[in-house]
């Protein structure tokens, strides 16, 4: 297994530390924001605050290096810590009852994203983040991928932003839809679990209607979580693929392949295997949550708001299609197979 996700390179690590330190600190105001106001949640904040911080101050060269690193290599050792998070075994069960309605939504998301996507013209890397985002799990999604196709950061930026968008639309909303529809509460919460992006909006939505709901939808959550990892390396391949075929000479399966998406599953393992203390495993999944929201911070410090106020409202309306087909999607399969 390649360890260099997990590298740092002691001749660097202090030009890297200005940016680094930028990216902790408006990160840290992140984290006090987002437990005020938890619907919206730190790293929303993060590259909201991040943003701001880079169009309205635009920080020099001095903090590029430090601020690169955050947005890519931070990024992905959050990604391992929250294997620590997920119980291979924890997940088992609820896996098998809700996978049928998760694999059709998966479908749905990425099929939408990319014929929507198409019709609006939004640009292949976009389509794909927003399709993986609505498809998975939002910004860690979202968070997974980006170094995996080399989107630039404007795109993860505009990604994020959409999917937030409707995830605060899902909260206030799939409540009164819920109790309109009569949905059971293991209904609602499979709905919820397999048609909100982001966990903390899962939870927000699901126990507003009722607990035993959101303790059902947070298990589904967890366990479509867990499939960003053959989405990964399906992604992976297409790209690795796709150098092959423009004969440039760079195909190299080993030099693409997302290795820290391996280290998430040794995490996951380690976890399963009870080889990690109980009384650590709240500390760690504090750091991994701080974690991608330093990485999104850094992300919102690189992003233009020229460049992506240019792609206009066509990312919106393409976010808007995909996370609506993938709701419906959700209650019809339900309705078909009788688990609402």
């Amino acid at each position: 297994m390649d360890a260099s996700a997990l590298a740092i390179s002691p001749v660097t690590l202090k030009q890297r530390t200005p940016g680094l330190l930028l990216a902790i600190a408006i990160a840290l105001l992140a984290v006090s924001l987002g437990r005020f106001a938890p619907i919206v949640g730190g790293p929303v904040f993060g590259i909201v605050l991040g943003v701001a911080v880079r169009n309205t101050f635009s920080p020099g060269a001095l903090y590029a290096p430090g601020i690169q690193f955050a947005s890519k290599k931070v990024l992905q050792w959050s990604i391992i810590a929250l294997g620590f998070g997920l119980s291979l075994g924890q997940i088992g069960k609820t896996g098998l009852e809700s996978l049928a309605v998760t694999l059709v939504t998966i479908s749905v998301s990425f099929l939408t994203a990319l014929g929507l996507g198409h019709v609006l013209k939004v640009r292949g890397k976009l389509k794909v983040l927003i399709g993986v985002g609505t498809a998975i799990c939002g910004g860690s999604a979202i968070a997974a991928v980006t170094p995996i196709i080399k989107s630039d950061e404007n795109d993860t930026a505009f990604a994020v932003s959409t999917i937030f968008l409707f995830n605060l639309v899902a909260v206030l909303v799939f409540p009164m839809i819920g109790h309109v529809l009569h949905l059971s509460d293991l209904g609602f919460g499979l709905w919820a679990g397999t048609a909100i992006n982001d966990t903390s909006s899962v939870v927000a939505a699901s126990y507003s209607f009722s607990k035993a709901a959101g303790d059902y939808a947070t298990i589904v959550k967890l366990t479509r979580a867990t499939l960003i990892i053959p989405i990964s390396l399906l992604l992976a391949v297409a790209v690795a693929w796709r150098e092959k075929k423009k004969g440039t000479g760079n195909f190299s399966l080993r030099r693409i392949f997302p290795w820290f998406i391996l280290w998430f599953l040794v995490a996951s393992m380690v976890r399963t295997a009870g080889l990690v203390p109980t009384s650590i495993l709240p500390a760690i999944h504090l750091a991994a949550e701080f974690l991608i929201i330093v990485a999104l911070t850094a992300i919102g410090l690189t992003a233009n708001l020229r460049k992506m106020a240019s792609v206009g409202l066509r990312p919106i309306l393409l976010g808007l299609g995909v996370w609506a087909a993938v709701a419906v999607s959700s209650l019809l399969v339900q309705r078909v197979i009788g688990q609402m």
